[in-house]
C-alpha cells in the first residue's frame, strides 16, 4: 500500500496558517490578493508534498509582480510572502529588502552593475521589493542606466532563481508599459497580483484601527465628520488609501492636541485626550478641496 501524507498537517506544521493569519489581521480587505497568496501557498505545499514521493518535480516560478495604487499593502504583503517561502523552504532567510530606482541605478558609467549586483547580494535567501519598477525604464533616453540595471535583474532572476525572489510593484498602467518593453522581463514573472483600491467602509475600519492602536477614538460627531473626509479626499490628486487615511488620522491629533492645549490651565479628563472631536476633523483643508498638507501656493508634487 502506498504511504499516504495528510496535507492539513503539513500545512500546520509549516507555520504557514499563522502567516496567513496575520495578514488577515494586518489588512483590511482585499479579499482578491489574500485568496491568491493562498493558491501559492497551496502551490507550494503540495509541490513539498510531490517532493516526498520522488513525483516528477519543476521549482515552480515565484517572481511577482504587484500592481496597484499607494496604500494599498503591497509591502506588507510582499514581507509575509518571504515569510511563507522561508518556512516553507524556498528561502533561507525570509527577509525584505526594498528599493526604488536610486538603489539600483548609478549616475555614471560603471556605477551601475555594482550597485544593483550589491542590492541582488543583500536579497539572497529572501525577496527584493522593487517599488515603482517602471522607473527603471525611461524610453528615448540611451544615456539613460536603467536599462542596464534591468538586464543585470533578468539574469540574475533565471541563474539564482532558487535563491532569491523578486517582486516588482507600482501602477497598474505604468507597469503594463513597463513590461511590453521588456518582454523578456515580463516572460519571468508568474504572479501578477492586483491590489484594488479600498472602499469607504474598509477605509474606516482602517481609521479605527489607527486610532485604536493610538489610544485614541472619535466622537460620534467625528465619526460621521471622518466619513465626509474619506468621500472628499478620494475625490482629490493623489490619493494614498490607507497612506492617507494614517496621515489624515496624525493631522486630526494635532489639532485636537492644539485644541486642549489652548484650555491651558483647565482640567482635563482621560475621555478627553483620548477623544478626537468633528472639529477635528472639519479643519481639514480637503472641507476646502484642498490636499491637506502642503503649502496651497505650491504646485502639485506628488505628495499628500
Amino acid at each position: 500500500m502506498d504511504s499516504l501524507i495528510d496535507l492539513s498537517s503539513a500545512y500546520s506544521e509549516s507555520g504557514v496558517r499563522e502567516v496567513l493569519d496575520q495578514l488577515d489581521v494586518e489588512l483590511i480587505g482585499l479579499k482578491p490578493v489574500k485568496t491568491r497568496i493562498r493558491e501559492i501557498a497551496a502551490l507550494l505545499l503540495v509541490d513539498k508534498a510531490r517532493q516526498g514521493f520522488d513525483l516528477p518535480n519543476t521549482m515552480p516560478g515565484l517572481h511577482m509582480s504587484f500592481t496597484g495604487r499607494p496604500g494599498t499593502g503591497k509591502t506588507t504583503v510582499a514581507g509575509r510572502i518571504s515569510e511563507i517561502l522561508h518556512r516553507l523552504g524556498y528561502l533561507r532567510k525570509g527577509h525584505l529588502v526594498t528599493v526604488t530606482r536610486d538603489d539600483l541605478v548609478g549616475q555614471y558609467v560603471g556605477h551601475t552593475a555594482p550597485k544593483t549586483k550589491e542590492i541582488i547580494k543583500r536579497s539572497q535567501g529572501g525577496v527584493l521589493f522593487i517599488d515603482e519598477a517602471y522607473y527603471l525604464y525611461k524610453e528615448g533616453n540611451e544615456r539613460d542606466y536603467g536599462s542596464e540595471a534591468v538586464e543585470i535583474l533578468l539574469q540574475e532572476m533565471e541563474k539564482k532563481r532558487c535563491e532569491f525572489v523578486v517582486v516588482l510593484a507600482g501602477y497598474k498602467d505604468r507597469m503594463d508599459s513597463f513590461y511590453q518593453s521588456n518582454p523578456g522581463l515580463s516572460s519571468r514573472i508568474s504572479h501578477h497580483i492586483d491590489f484594488p483600491d479600498y472602499n469607504n467602509e474598509e477605509l474606516m475600519k482602517i481609521a479605527k484601527i489607527f486610532l485604536d492602536c493610538q489610544g485614541y477614538c472619535f466622537s460620534k460627531k467625528a465619526y460621521v465628520s471622518f466619513q465626509d473626509y474619506i468621500q472628499r479626499r478620494k475625490e482629490l490628486p493623489f490619493f494614498a488609501n490607507a497612506r492617507s487615511i494614517r496621515n489624515a488620522i496624525d493631522r486630526s491629533r494635532l489639532r485636537q492636541a492644539n485644541r486642549l492645549f489652548s484650555r491651558m490651565g483647565q482640567m482635563l479628563s482621560r475621555e478627553e485626550l483620548m477623544t478626537i472631536e468633528a472639529e477635528d476633523i472639519l479643519a481639514s483643508r480637503v472641507f476646502q478641496g484642498e490636499i491637506e498638507g502642503r503649502d496651497p501656493s505650491v504646485p502639485l508634487t506628488g505628495l499628500d
